[in-house]
């Protein structure tokens, strides 16, 4: 049985289902069980919490009592057992069966990586069908931890992500509506990441391939031509310190309303999620 966290938040057991590996840093899990009839999102950049169990455990450990204090529990517990925490967002909610997909962009599993692989990235490159995690997740379906907001009269919506926002990005390009004006640039480690994006509006996507070559990704917009619009509207997601050159450019260079810009840092380069959990 599951407790309320803190509405329209809750927590849900849930178990791997299947997982597809979309890309050389990028795999797809699904996961499902019955506490899913009590997700709802209408969100195409929804925000989770995900719970994940430490090597040798069979199921994530956190506080039993999963109420309003359950984060000052789950800290109070040793860090080796405690369950790891990270943020994702969802990238597809689906019905009969209940099901949800999560896409996990893989740091350090390959050979040889100059930087060893965190324990999400551990743990997704070895998932299996019924693995089992927690997720503290919306049951109401519009909810604080939707960013993507476009005001109604937008005439031009702007993406930029790099690989731990691709799955936003394009989750959000495919729920636009025929004839919406998008342009997109998201950035990926390898061309084996480049995706497909079925969508409907009149959208242009730039994948950019890093290497030590790639050019900062505010230099890579400010050579950007854009259409002209008069009420354009930037959604932009990713590392911290990109996402904030971003938005200068976007409403300094741009002269973008600030109001009209979202800007979310899922991560910060050199700083690991326990650590920038240490100062909420």
């Amino acid at each position: 049985m599951t407790t309320a966290a803190a509405a329209p938040f809750r927590f849900f057991s849930l178990q791997v289902a299947w997982t597809r590996r979309l890309g050389s840093s990028l795999v797809r899990i699904t996961f499902t069980g019955p506490d899913l009839r009590a997700f709802h999102s209408d969100g195409r950049d929804q925000s989770l919490s995900l719970f994940l169990p430490h090597p040798g455990q069979s199921e994530p450990v956190v506080p039993v009592e999963r109420g309003d204090g359950w984060w000052q529990g789950w800290r109070e517990l040793p860090d080796d057992v405690r369950a790891v925490m990270r943020s994702y967002t969802l990238r597809a909610l689906r019905r009969a069966p209940d099901e949800i997909d999560i896409d996990f962009a893989l740091h350090g599993v390959e050979p040889g990586a100059p930087t060893p692989a965190g324990p999400a990235s551990r743990w997704a490159a070895d998932a299996r069908a019924g693995d089992r995690v927690l997720l503290l997740g919306p049951a109401v379906a519009d909810n604080r931890a939707i960013r993507f907001r476009p005001p109604e009269d937008t005439d031009l919506v702007v993406l930029w992500g790099d690989e731990t926002a691709a799955p936003a990005a394009c989750a959000i390009l495919e729920s636009l509506p025929p004839g919406t004006r998008a342009r997109a640039w998201l950035e990926v480690p390898h061309a084996g990441d480049i995706q497909d994006v079925a969508t409907e509006s009149d959208a242009e996507i730039t994948w950019m391939v890093r290497d030590d070559r790639t050019p900062p990704a505010a230099g890579t917009l400010r050579a950007a031509q854009l259409p002209h619009a008069t009420r354009p509207y930037a959604w932009i997601a990713g590392e911290a310190g990109q996402v904030k050159a971003l938005r200068r450019h976007f409403v300094g260079e741009r002269g973008f309303d600030r109001r009209r810009v979202t800007f979310v840092g899922y991560w910060r380069q050199g700083v690991s999620e326990e650590q920038l959990r240490q100062t909420e």
